[in-house]
């Protein structure tokens, strides 16, 4: 049983370890398709987790987004705004008691002076030397970008820049970096790259606090699920806007890298500041914590401030990014909590998270635990689902996604985790589906089996009803109490001598298909066809509790049908046919048998065997149908006679034999009178007593002349008579012929 297990089972387990190593495989090497159907699955994956698990915590007062909206731009003029103005109102947010500012743009290029152009025109004129010489006096005053780098000043800001790959020449100096990389260092950490900038004029960037990267990083579907906190020119180190805004707000200097080296390189896996570790990926990007759509903080609109038409305690004790949500100068990005998410609450989210010290987290370790998980998840199901029936392979299956993606929320929701969740459940999904299809290409072959093998033996209804549960009708042998059918043509060789070889092939055909057609309509499986006998039986390959019964009205209508033919065949030109037919109970070998050139489904045995005898012992006792008597028992539904107690040739011990006459609502009173006689004289017969035997039987041979059997009696008294048995005499008569 083990080694029959192994062995069905053996093919799915190899290709369930197969597959399982080529998804692993798949999920870790660099093949451009297979990477970027994982990142985007993985993503689907970890919006819908990160949707399912936000909590609306409402606005965060402690940052404020200040606004420039449509409104700002109707009363206050088109973008970009005069400098002064944009001073003014950095002035008017400090004035509000803002604590830390920080600016979602940027200011790359040098703000003409007003005066310095009318001037410049008026010395193209030579007119006017005089207002030459007063404009040259008030240069300073019309000077904004100095006016905007006095408001920056002594205050606690931070701009924003912008480190970028393109391939253009760099506008501005970077600021000072967060860590100048030396030796080994600069060679083995695994910081993101930036080839080029675009910052603020010098001036504006000495006079700020301090300054940090807007870049964002949108996945390969365009949808921003992670932001930089760290990036790399050449060997300096700069910051993300939010983490230099939380520096300042913290009143930090410094930062600490915590690294681990995995291959040639020192992998970021978190920027300590304060007491405040930022987790990271290893490269110095971080998940961003969403928490719902925007709206998490009070935005308030720039013209509200500069017109001072807004409560100032709402900007007091705050930290103030700066930021546009106007049509044509907004940086708007997709994210997954909203597709039009205004790119400055991205930035606010992060310093909320670094004050908070809550963060999702993809960790440098993050590749082994997903390698991990995926090896595991599908070794364990290529070893488990080749032995589950189709139910429990579902069952299984189903609870170990559940759990699976149970675990991997707790892990976010509680630990801040993010892990792979997809690509598991591909696994999940592929291996489930290949011991399906496996299982159902199995049960078809089987089917196809039973078809191939069955078909020419039982009708096809009960083919498709053994198909539905292929699994219970197997072809080893195994041992059955079935009934075993043996019906053969009388006289085939004087047949066989009056047609042609045509004639007589196209007389069985049409003989054995009625015959056939009355096994399969009784639930009976062909054995055989032996030149004009049939050999049938019951009980199997379906399993029969009532094979005697269905075995005897199979042959009486056999019988039947017969005696229908005869008239027509006849009719037609052929010679008179008529069969013989035996039965026998017993228990009996079953199976596909044979040898490597040939194989049949049959049965063996002993009570096969006395099955045909019983057959052969038609023709004696002059009766069309015999039964053995196991076949007998219980067969109350039929009218039997008995016709003798025989020892057929290759047996030891003698068997009583029956002649059905008739189911037994259909018994006459003659016929039952008739048998109630036979038993009489049966009975006389076995106790010796010769006169009262011989009276009975010669009666009823005189009232039934077409019986052999009363004549068969008759001669058998004569004999005993001469020749008397003893007292030892069991009665049983031994047949010497077949």
């Amino acid at each position: 049983m083990i080694l029959a297990s192994i062995k069905r089972t053996l093919i799915p387990t190899t290709l369930g370890i197969g597959l399982t190593l080529l998804l692993v495989w798949g999920q870790f090497a660099e093949v451009p398709l297979i990477n970027a159907l994982q990142q985007r699955m993985e993503s689907l994956a970890y919006d819908l987790r990160l949707n399912a698990a936000r909590t609306n915590t409402g606005i965060d007062e402690r940052i404020v987004i200040v606004d420039i909206d449509e409104q700002s731009l109707t009363i206050e003029g088109h973008w970009p705004w005069a400098r002064d103005k944009i001073a003014r109102l950095t002035d008017k947010m400090f004035d509000a008691g803002a604590i830390v500012v920080g600016y979602d743009i940027f200011f790359s290029e040098a703000e003409r002076n007003a005066a310095a152009v009318v001037l410049e025109r008026l010395k193209q004129d030579n007119q006017h030397p005089e207002l030459n010489t007063q404009l040259s006096t008030l240069l300073p005053e019309f000077d904004n970008d100095s006016r905007l780098a006095a408001s920056l000043s002594e205050r606690d800001i931070t701009l924003g820049y912008l480190l970028h790959a393109e391939d253009s020449t760099p506008i501005g100096h970077l600021p000072v970096p967060l860590l100048e990389l030396e030796g080994e260092q600069a060679e083995r950490l695994a910081v993101k790259r930036m080839s080029n900038y675009t910052t603020n004029l010098p001036q504006l960037q000495q006079a700020a606090a301090n300054s940090g990267f807007v870049t964002t990083w949108p996945d390969p579907d365009g949808i921003i699920r992670r932001t930089p906190m760290l990036l790399r020119h050449g060997d300096q180190l700069y910051g993300s806007l939010s983490l230099q805004i939380a520096k300042l707000y913290l009143f930090l200097d410094e930062i600490e890298l915590h690294t681990k080296p995995i291959g040639n390189f020192d992998m970021v896996d978190g920027i300590k500041l304060g007491s405040t570790i930022i987790p990271t990926d290893g490269v110095g990007f971080t998940l961003v914590p969403f928490a719902g759509p925007s709206g998490q903080f009070r935005y308030i609109s720039a013209t509200d401030i500069l017109n001072d038409e807004v409560d100032t305690s709402l900007l007091e004790n705050k930290i103030v990014l700066v930021g546009a949500t106007a049509v044509g100068i907004a940086d708007l990005v997709a994210t997954p909590v909203e597709n039009i998410y205004p790119g400055v609450e991205v930035h606010a989210t992060m310093v909320r998270a670094i004050l908070d010290n809550r963060f999702p987290s993809e960790p440098a370790w993050a590749d082994g635990a997903n390698l991990i998980a995926s090896l595991g998840v599908g070794l364990l199901l290529a070893l488990l689902l080749p032995h589950l029936s189709p139910l429990w392979l579902v069952l299984a299956s189903l609870s170990l996604a559940v759990g699976l993606g149970w675990g991997n929320f707790w892990l976010w929701q509680e630990k801040g985790l993010s892990l792979a969740l997809a690509w598991p459940l591909l696994i999940i999904v592929l291996l489930s589906s290949l011991n399906m299809s496996w299982g159902f290409l199995r049960e078809h072959r089987k089917r196809s089996q039973l078809k191939n093998i069955f078909g020419q033996y039982i009708p096809p209804q009960l083919v498709d009803q053994m198909s539905e549960d292929a699994r219970e009708y197997g072809f080893e042998g195994e041992s059955r109490e079935m009934t075993v059918l043996f019906a053969d043509i009388r006289g085939f060789t004087t047949l066989s001598e009056k047609l042609s070889p045509a004639e007589l092939r196209a007389l069985l055909n049409r003989y054995f298909t009625h015959m056939t057609e009355i096994i399969f309509d009784n639930h009976g499986t062909i054995d055989k066809y032996v030149g004009d006998m049939i050999m049938a039986f019951w009980g199997a390959p379906l399993r029969d509790e009532q094979h005697a019964k269905h075995a005897i009205e199979a042959a009486m209508a056999m019988l039947e049908k017969t005696a229908e033919l005869k008239p027509i065949l006849m009719a037609e030109g052929y010679p008179e046919v008529d069969i013989g037919i035996g039965l026998n109970t017993g228990l009996m070998n079953v199976g596909d048998m044979g040898s490597s050139y040939r194989r049949a489904y049959t049965v063996l045995g002993d009570n096969v065997n006395l099955g045909s005898r019983i057959e052969g012992l038609t023709k004696f006792y002059g009766a069309r149908l015999v039964v053995g008597e196991t076949t007998r028992e219980g067969q109350d539904d039929f009218v039997f006679r008995r016709l003798d107690l025989v020892k057929v040739k290759g047996k030891t011990e003698g068997v009583t034999v029956y002649e059905p006459q008739c189911r037994a609502e259909n018994a006459t009173p003659e016929l039952l009178a008739e048998l109630e006689e036979h038993e009489r004289g049966l009975s006389a017969y076995y106790n010796q007593d010769w006169n009262e035997a011989r009276n009975i039987f010669n009666a009823l041979q005189q009232q039934h002349p077409e019986a052999r059997i009363y004549q068969l009696y008759l001669e058998r008294i004569s004999e005993l008579e001469q020749d008397p048995p003893g007292a030892d005499w069991d009665g049983v008569y031994v047949r010497t012929e077949k």
